[in-house]
């Protein structure tokens, strides 16, 4: 006690440490809920509207420089060190310049990401991106392209001039093959930009309608979107396939 009889004020602040103490063991052994609201406040998007919505604002947010960097400290880290529930899967590519954690402003634990040149995809690749889906019920699938693509525009000069590609960069021109056959029927004044677009929107629609992801995408509980990085100006823009 203080000298005016009230209660010493290190007493009080010793007494609640030691109840907050108590509390977060409590909330870390007996449930999740409350180190999961703490961890990330909006909770995890369940629908693919929610979930593309999250994404977007997220890319709002990259763009006006107003980033709010969620689900990167300690207590997001702790949480999801035992079980992870991303909330979307980003099939991108691998350039330096297209971080999907980055350029979505999330954090640990909200997306799986696969990356590959050119976003070319193959069995294993395929898998990947439908792992979140199949398993944990993930309900966004996003296949990101973007501006000035090395792989795509190394790919449509490979095949245009009929040389292929050194070691296992061929493997990527193979799989751009159709990309490339869409932008050449296309035309246009920038042929690379043309299959680049291409290559999400085909890459999209393959995943849209395969025969493990096209019965969750026909009763609603998954999104395929097909959209497209602006280096720019650090934009996405969707190309097909926005859930409403």
């Amino acid at each position: 006690m203080d000298r005016a009889g009230h209660p010493d004020r290190r007493a009080l602040l010793a007494g609640g440490l030691a109840v907050a103490s108590v509390t977060l063991a409590g909330f870390s052994s007996t449930s999740a809920t409350p180190l999961a609201a703490d961890a990330s406040p909006e909770g995890r998007p369940n629908t693919p509207v929610a979930a593309f919505t999250r994404l977007m604002d997220g890319n709002k947010r990259w763009v006006s420089g107003d980033l709010r960097h969620p689900d990167r400290d300690p207590n997001r880290r702790q949480f999801v060190a035992q079980k992870q529930e991303p909330f979307g899967s980003i099939l991108s590519c691998i350039d330096s310049r297209v971080p999907p954690e980055l350029l979505f402003d999330t954090g640990l634990g909200d997306l799986y990401v696969m990356r590959t040149g050119g976003e070319a995809v193959g069995p294993v690749v395929t898998g990947s991106v439908e792992y979140g889906p199949m398993t944990s019920g993930t309900p966004l699938i996003v296949v990101l392209g973007h501006q000035r693509c090395g792989a795509v525009a190394a790919a449509y000069k490979s095949i245009r001039d009929g040389k292929p590609l050194p070691g296992n960069l061929e493997a990527i021109a193979k799989a751009l093959r159709p990309a490339y056959e869409q932008a050449v029927r296309e035309g246009g004044a920038n042929p690379v930009e043309t299959m680049a677009r291409a290559q999400v929107e085909l890459t999209a629609a393959d995943l849209r309608t395969n025969q493990d992801l096209a019965p969750l995408v026909k009763k609603g509980a998954l999104a395929v979107v097909g959209a497209y990085y602006s280096l720019d100006t650090g934009k996405v823009e969707v190309l097909a396939g926005a859930p409403s």
